[in-house]
Parts: structure tokens; C-alpha cells; sequence
């Protein structure tokens, strides 16, 4: 029996945060390396959508990597590589856009959220943005993935991607594995401190409200303290009437495990005494990522060789299945 094979990435695009903790990277530290053949990957070549300082680039990337195996990726277990250090993925890229149409890339809703912003501007945006979720079902395909664990925004993303496979076999004969977005069983969704309307980002101006996964303790207080709550006073689970209160309480139910949201929210008369229990569970949980990550900085040779390793084996797994897509629309094989 062929055991399921995960993929999965991060982009270089700011510092890793809590969201991103909770959201992504835990379950497959504690649950997907373990029971899938599981790659990960830093997809550094999307961070160049958009305008970048290529030295910033460079280190985000490689602080990706160090805090992922920070968090708990084990090499023995999984796969962790570099995108832009296998070839495959812009090999395969370009066949896929030989496959989609303008309609598609156009009607992807990130494009068309960002296109609008930067048009508001007077600005433009670059080709690559329209194109990148060719880049992004490429780096799903090469590998054959049966599941791409996603949040709610990339969802389409794996929806054109299973198209495009689906259209490319049609065409060309089997080639691709069709793969399923899945949702994380144990995952929070957290929100901006500052505004629980809005989804943790790393690549946010206003860094008020995000919790990186490197602030030092006292900085992690003073965010969480510093909390936008509801104008009320009693503490309830209500998502959608009271969201700030409703995320302090996901958060804590996600760092403590101390229950379920609803659950906690009994146990608090006031909000001051919620936000000072979520803060020392922040801190706790991010302790250990911190210290580890302290370690590894000091070890770069250690960093080196998982990435080598990890392009090498990434590589070996992606070059005869794209080399088979190349013979199956038509072109000769290299001499």
C-alpha cells in the first residue's frame, strides 16, 4: 500500500508568527511528519511576486528553515528543503501554464484582491503574481502529494490545482496524482491582537497585534495585554459578536490545552485575568521553539545539511516524474 504523501510550505514574506505555529507548522511537527511521507518546504521563489530587498529574502528564508526544525521537524522523519534549490518546480511550472487559461489565473481571488490595492495606488503588479498558483500547483504535483494541508485563503489554490492535473492526464495521458486539500484536525485560526477580524499575518505593516515566534517574553506580554477585547465585560465564546475575547479564548485553548474555548470562558470573571493567563501560555509554549532555535542559529553547518539533504532527496523524488510530464506533452528528451 502507497503511504500518503504531504506537502506543504512556508513563504519567506515576514518573520514566522503564532499563527502560523498554531495554524500549520504544530500539526505537522506532532501528527502529519509521523504518519505521512511528508515534505516541507520554504517556497522562497514566490516571495519575488512582489517588490523585495533580495538580502531580506535571504535571511527570512533561512530563518524559516531554522525555526521549522525548531518547532519540532525531525529530518529523520520528514522532508525540508529550499523550493529554489530543485529545479523541478520551474520545470513543471511552465508546462502548467501551457495548461491553464488567462480566465483561471484571473479569477483567483488573491490577485484580484492585491491587483485592486496596488491599482488604487496608481501602481501595478507583477506578472508573476497572476502566474504564481501555476508555481504553487507545481510544487504540489512534482511530488505526486495526495494531501496539501491549507487554511481557508489557499483553497482555491488546491482547487486549480487538482483542474490542472485533472486536465493535464485528459490531454497527455496519467501523469499527475490529483491531490485533496485538507484542513488541520487540531489547528486554531488566530487572529490579529489588534484586530480580530483579521487573520495573524507575518507580512501585516502594523506589527501590534502579531506575536512573532521570536519576541523575547516580556514583548509577548505586553501584546497580549495589550489585546483589543469587546465593550462588554463578562468573558463569553462568541465569535461573532465579541471576536476579540473569542480569539484571546482560542489561543489560550490552543497553548494550554486546557479545553475547549466555550469551556474556558467559564472560568474568567473579567478580561484583565484572561489576557494574563493567554500571555504566560504564549510565552510557555514559545519557549522551547525560542531556546531551540538560539541552538541551531549557533550551529549553521547543522541548518546546511538538513536543506542539502532535503533538496537532494526532493530532488530525486520530483525529476522522473516531471521528466515524464516532458516526454507526455511532446518534447524530446536532453541528449
Amino acid at each position: 500500500m502507497t503511504r500518503t504523501r504531504i506537502f506543504s510550505g512556508v513563504k519567506p514574506t515576514g518573520h514566522l508568527t503564532l499563527g502560523n505555529y498554531l495554524g500549520a507548522v504544530r500539526q505537522w511537527v506532532r501528527e502529519d511528519q509521523h504518519r505521512a511521507d511528508a515534505l516541507f518546504c520554504v517556497v522562497d521563489l514566490h516571495a519575488l511576486t512582489v517588490e523585495h530587498d533580495p538580502a531580506r529574502v535571504r535571511r527570512l528564508s533561512r530563518q524559516a528553515a531554522t525555526l521549522l526544525l525548531a518547532s519540532g521537524l525531525d529530518p529523520r522523519l520528514c522532508t525540508l528543503f529550499v523550493q529554489s534549490h530543485v529545479d523541478e518546480h520551474t520545470r513543471l511550472s511552465y508546462l502548467l501554464e501551457c495548461t491553464a487559461t488567462d480566465g483561471e489565473m484571473r479569477r483567483m481571488i488573491q490577485y484580484k484582491e492585491k491587483t485592486a490595492r496596488e491599482r488604487a495606488r496608481g501602481g501595478s503588479v507583477r506578472l508573476s503574481l497572476l502566474t504564481y498558483p501555476v508555481l504553487m500547483a507545481a510544487d504540489i504535483l512534482a511530488y505526486g502529494a495526495h494531501e496539501v494541508p491549507v487554511g481557508d485563503d489557499q483553497t482555491q489554490h488546491v482547487e486549480l490545482t487538482r483542474d490542472l492535473a485533472v486536465r493535464f492526464n485528459q490531454r497527455y495521458g496519467q501523469v499527475f496524482t490529483v491531490p485533496r486539500a485538507t484542513r488541520p484536525s487540531v489547528a486554531a485560526r488566530v487572529m490579529d491582537l489588534q484586530d480580530p477580524t483579521s487573520k495573524m499575518g507575518k507580512s501585516h505593516a502594523d506589527t501590534a497585534g502579531i506575536v512573532y515566534l521570536l519576541d523575547e517574553p516580556d514583548v509577548v506580554r505586553r501584546k497580549v495585554l495589550r489585546a483589543v477585547t469587546d465593550s462588554g465585560t463578562s468573558v463569553e465564546y462568541d465569535p461573532e459578536g465579541r471576536p476579540g475575547v473569542a480569539n484571546l479564548l482560542e489561543v489560550l485553548a490552543a497553548c494550554s490545552g486546557g479545553g475547549r474555548p466555550e469551556e474556558l470562558a467559564a472560568e474568567y470573571d473579567s478580561y484583565g485575568a484572561l489576557k494574563k493567563d493567554t500571555a504566560e501560555a504564549v510565552v510557555e509554549v514559545l519557549r522551547p521553539v525560542r531556546e531551540r532555535h538560539a541552538e541551531l542559529v549557533a550551529d549553521p553547518s547543522y541548518v546546511d545539511g538538513v536543506l542539502r539533504a532535503g533538496a537532494e532527496r526532493a530532488r530525486g523524488l520530483a525529476r522522473p516524474l516531471v521528466d515524464r510530464a516532458h516526454e507526455a506533452v511532446g518534447l524530446l528528451p536532453p541528449l
